[in-house]
């Protein structure tokens, strides 16, 4: 039996895990929604984290037709949310509910923080704001004096879950450490978080790199679920682990995620400054650099203005290429990525039949990705060499043509791309293989590849640059 690696991705809404082989094969995945309240944004219990876990994890082993699949778990990785994190007293419990990454509280203290590292870090991480781990740990400390005395340590959502599993909750990554103000070109904690914020340095966990061994899996568990010889591996964050997935973790290569937003994320030689905040670089395991955006434009209003069923519409949209119309889908007021500009607002012309409606937003949608990776090559000085895809908007075959064609590049979609993946992939990384690089090659596969069109690619460079001129235009950029 081929060894295989537990990818656990905790999200906003619920629990994922899947079973892979070394060659990237998925034995089994198993899903379970958390009950959510209405208070679920601000904070949620790591208790029900756990207990959900445990839940699926019983669920997954179940489900295995033999012994043999059980013995040939090598290893377990965890992903979760950037930002999200927990006070631990001294015995690794919940002094409070979890403090999620989508928590505003914690603003004003961004803002502290924000301004603390642009003056003592200025080349290193400085977007701090009320999604970061950082602003949430000082924001806490400021709201509940009485709790203070009793924290032992600062967690993120991943380590609790790693935790957990082998009872270390004093070891983090550098995706996770990241945001919560660790300095990555230093390798260090910097003296500014405990000098001039109300933090202990003793609250501040072990830096490594994603899918480091931390101990084996706990006894009891070992006994629950029949593994033999399991190592836990310290996590990553939602947004690393579905790059992973998605096999863009070597210099020059991308990764761009069509979900609710458009994230990419991809690997370059050296760390990316960027003095506006637009990109902020990962730490990659192998020593690379990971940096990365998240636009405000994605794919949301496709379900908001066209419904779920989509094949005829994209038939439609298919034929006529290239509209030659100005469509900017950007369903909220203000853009951070691959500009800021805080008023900005979409636009699309009046009077469209719902096709054309359809296809000139996904060409807008393509044109700001063009415009992202234009920046991502000025800042990097790095030519980027392949894109990577995945999200919703991969699903069309449609949308694939216009992004291919408007960006004059290949694009891969991906076959597994799902944040449980990723962490598998991490878990073997450095337990089974040599690198993450070395794990991916032979844990991720293409599905598919879009290839630019001749004719379109020269039409949409016109196109592009017109949309160029409509942001500038309206003062966006």
């Amino acid at each position: 039996m081929q060894r295989s690696f537990i990818g656990i991705d905790v999200g906003t809404q619920g629990v994922r895990a899947a079973l892979v082989t070394a060659t990237g094969r998925v034995l089994g995945e198993v899903s379970r929604k958390f009950a959510l309240t209405s208070d679920s944004r601000m904070e949620q219990s790591p208790g029900r984290w756990w207990a959900c876990v445990v839940g699926v994890m019983d669920e997954l082993f179940s489900g295995l037709p033999d012994r043999a699949y059980l013995d040939a778990v090598s290893a377990i990785g965890v992903d979760s949310t950037s930002g999200t994190v927990i006070p631990l007293d001294g015995a690794n419990r919940p002094l409070h509910p979890a403090l999620m990454y989508s928590d505003l509280r914690s603003a004003d203290a961004g803002r502290q923080c924000r301004a603390l590292a642009e003056r003592f870090l200025s080349e290193g991480y400085i977007g701090f704001n009320a999604s970061s781990g950082l602003s949430k740990m000082v924001w806490f400390v400021q709201s509940y004096p009485e709790k203070v005395p009793a924290i032992r340590k600062w967690v993120h959502a991943a380590d609790y879950i790693t935790g957990m599993l082998s009872g270390r909750f004093n070891v983090t990554d550098y995706t996770n450490a990241l945001k919560s103000g660790y300095d990555l070109n230093n390798g260090a904690w910097p003296d500014y978080l405990t000098e001039h914020l109300p933090l202990k340095r003793d609250w501040f966990q072990e830096v490594v790199p994603s899918g480091t061994p931390v101990g084996p899996l706990r006894q009891e568990l070992a006994e629950r679920w029949g593994l033999p010889h399991v190592e836990v591996t310290v996590g990553m964050t939602d947004g690393c682990a579905s790059q992973i997935a998605s096999g863009a973790v070597t210099p020059g290569t991308w990764n761009s995620t069509i979900g609710t937003t458009l994230v990419i994320k991809g690997v370059t030689e050296r760390a990316v400054i960027d003095p506006q905040g637009r990109l902020y670089s990962h730490r990659h395991p192998d020593g690379y650099w990971m940096p990365g955006g998240a636009s405000n434009t994605g794919a949301d209003w496709v379900a908001t203005d066209f419904g779920t069923a989509l094949q005829q519409l994209n038939e439609a949209a298919a034929k006529l290429l290239p509209t030659g119309l100005l469509a900017w889908p950007l369903k909220q007021q203000g853009e951070r990525f691959p500009f800021v500009a805080s008023a900005a607002m979409g636009f699309v012309p009046e009077g469209l039949a719902p096709a054309e409606r359809f296809a000139a937003c996904m060409e807008g949608v393509a044109y700001i990705e063009r415009l992202a990776y234009e920046l991502i090559e000025q800042l990097s000085g790095e030519r980027v060499t392949a894109v990577y895809t995945a999200g919703g908007g991969s699903n069309s075959d449609t949308w694939l043509t216009i992004r291919a064609s408007v960006l004059n590049r290949p694009i891969y979609k991906c076959k597994e791309a799902s944040g449980a993946v990723g962490s598998a992939i991490g878990a073997a990384s450095r337990t089974y293989y040599g690198s993450l690089v070395e794990a991916a090659a032979q844990m991720t596969a293409i599905e598919r590849e879009a290839l630019p069109q001749a004719a379109l690619t020269e039409t949409y460079n016109i196109h592009y640059h017109r949309f160029i001129g409509e942001l500038k235009k309206r003062q966006y950029i």
